[in-house]
């Protein structure tokens, strides 16, 4: 079954890898491994990491495999309006639209698996890792994973199943091979989260963290205004990897946004304030789950604008 399985999901554009759950112990070794040993940022740890699940689901409990798969993911293009003028703002891959992404695969597997009597549940577990120890895809030095054909430009879904697995491609972390002598990402990355010291990056660092932060903490100040390149996350170490040059053009247009509906964002309206328009181009966008942040991180945004 599992080598008729990852034909299918290859077919619809997708790269998957099935493993076996006894390796589930190996994947939180990895992330509290080195949470234990303080390579981790506390406050970063229990933002992002704290909460994976490491047994079989409830409504799986007899689960005997993993089902990691990827997804092709483009960046976003939404066009905000400021001055009179256009101003273009990328959204990366992942972040807007996943669990619509992420349904389709499971409702593939579903339809794969449930033939042959097997079940599947999705996974709360590091993915990304997953990902790399299954021979899916492999860490760059920026910690970002790429998968065969798609770069960094993808997103991750797992699932737990019931479908045996009596042999996989599980091995240690492995990085891209060409990461040995290149420092793209290094030299690119504003922050200063990227060192050739230790592999693991400072991701206390990293944008991405400190945008993804609830709207109303401001962004330290060691942070300069140029650093500041996306709604939210953050694409300076992807832009520049040379794995990412068949991707990096993959630029999806989203909403526009006129003056008023710009000016009405950067005030932090509540949502139960929105004018209709603002409220259907960000449901349309996906963008609601970021609503909180979007004031300060547009208005970062804007500001670099207005100074150029």
């Amino acid at each position: 079954m599992k080598q008729e399985l990852l034909p299918q999901l290859k077919e619809r554009g997708y790269e998957g890898r099935v493993v076996s759950a006894e390796h589930l112990p190996e994947l939180q070794e990895g992330i509290e491994g080195p949470y234990r040993q303080s390579l981790l940022d506390e406050e970063l740890y229990q933002a992002y990491l704290a909460g994976f699940e490491f047994n079989s689901p409830d409504s799986l409990p007899e689960a005997r495999s993993l089902v990691v798969v990827a997804i092709p993911h483009p960046q976003t293009q939404i066009t905000f309006t400021w001055h009179g003028e256009p101003v273009p703002v990328v959204v990366p891959p992942t972040y807007l639209h996943g669990e619509e992404a992420d349904q389709q695969v499971e409702d593939l597997l579903v339809d794969a698996l449930s033939t042959a009597g097997y079940r599947v549940a999705r996974a709360t577990v590091p993915k990304k890792l997953l990902s790399v120890r299954s021979g899916l895809g492999r860490y760059g030095r920026n910690n970002v994973s790429y998968a065969p054909d798609m770069g960094s430009f993808h997103r991750l879904v797992a699932f737990h199943s019931d479908l045996p697995c009596q042999d996989d491609d599980w091995s240690e972390p492995q990085m891209l091979e060409k990461c040995e002598t290149c420092r793209a990402c290094l030299r690119g990355c504003p922050t200063g989260a990227i060192s050739m010291e230790r592999f693991l990056f400072q991701a206390e660092r990293c944008l991405t963290f400190h945008n993804e932060k609830p709207g109303d903490v401001a962004f330290p100040s060691w942070i300069s205004p140029s650093a500041h390149n996306c709604l939210v996350g953050c694409l300076r170490c992807q832009k520049v990897c040379p794995e990412n040059r068949g991707v990096l053009e993959w630029i999806e247009d989203g909403e526009e946004f006129s003056e008023d509906e710009t000016a009405e964002i950067l005030e932090g309206v509540p949502r139960d304030r929105l004018s209709v328009s603002v409220l259907e181009k960000l449901q349309r966008s996906d963008l609601m789950g970021y609503l909180e942040v979007l004031p300060r991180n547009l208005r970062a945004l804007l500001s670099t604008t207005d100074e150029g």
